[in-house]
């Protein structure tokens, strides 16, 4: 599996608009085949706010469907399966409220965010429950990767703990390739 950018309908009127951000069928013709069993949100105060590069290992290893509810992100996925010819390389996009599009990330690639606008909130559905002893993450700045991150003056807000996150050259993979290559996410998947 790899990275999928999805684009739920939304039914407008003079109201406003109405959408079904999740059908398990429809998700699952557009390649999105992981059962989620809990649902995330985090808000973000500030511009710059920058999250992750996140992941869990196994036994809990988890998939996610990430969308921004209020303000914009720019949302990156990270190959991080050993062996993959495109191990390191990523995918990122402009996930917001406005947009509506959803990033499906699935098991194998670290996740990350940073906010573009203040006062911003994310939500996301995962395919297993968080367990801090299967927690792990990648630096978000590491060279290797090479995200273009989009930051403020004074750089990102970031906690403690993504601060001192390891580079690749330091990082061991407990996922392994599946054959499927990071492609590019071009236009998102009709949902």
């Amino acid at each position: 599996m790899t990275p999928i950018l999805l684009a739920p309908r939304r039914f407008g009127d003079d109201r406003g608009w109405f959408s079904e951000v999740y059908v398990e069928g429809r998700w699952r013709a557009a390649g999105v085949a992981d059962r989620f069993v809990q649902d995330n949100q985090s808000f973000s105060a500030q511009v710059g706010t920058l999250r992750g590069i996140h992941f869990q290992r196994g036994p809990h290893a988890q998939a996610k469907l990430v969308r921004c509810v209020r303000g914009a992100i720019l949302d990156v996925a990270v190959d991080l399966r050993a062996g993959s010819p495109t191990y390191g390389r990523h995918v990122a996009a402009e996930l917001s409220a406005a947009n509506g599009w959803q990033l499906y990330v699935p098991v194998g690639f670290g996740h990350a965010f940073v906010t573009l606008t203040p006062d911003t909130e994310v939500a996301y559905k995962v395919s297993d429950v968080y367990a801090p002893d299967c927690d792990g993450g990648v630096a978000w700045d590491d060279p290797a990767i090479g995200v273009d991150w989009p930051l403020p003056p004074g750089g990102p807000v970031l906690s403690a703990k993504d601060a001192a996150l390891p580079r690749l050259a330091d990082f061991d993979s407990p996922f392994d390739f599946d054959g499927t290559l990071l492609g590019t996410l071009g236009e998102p998947v009709q949902v």
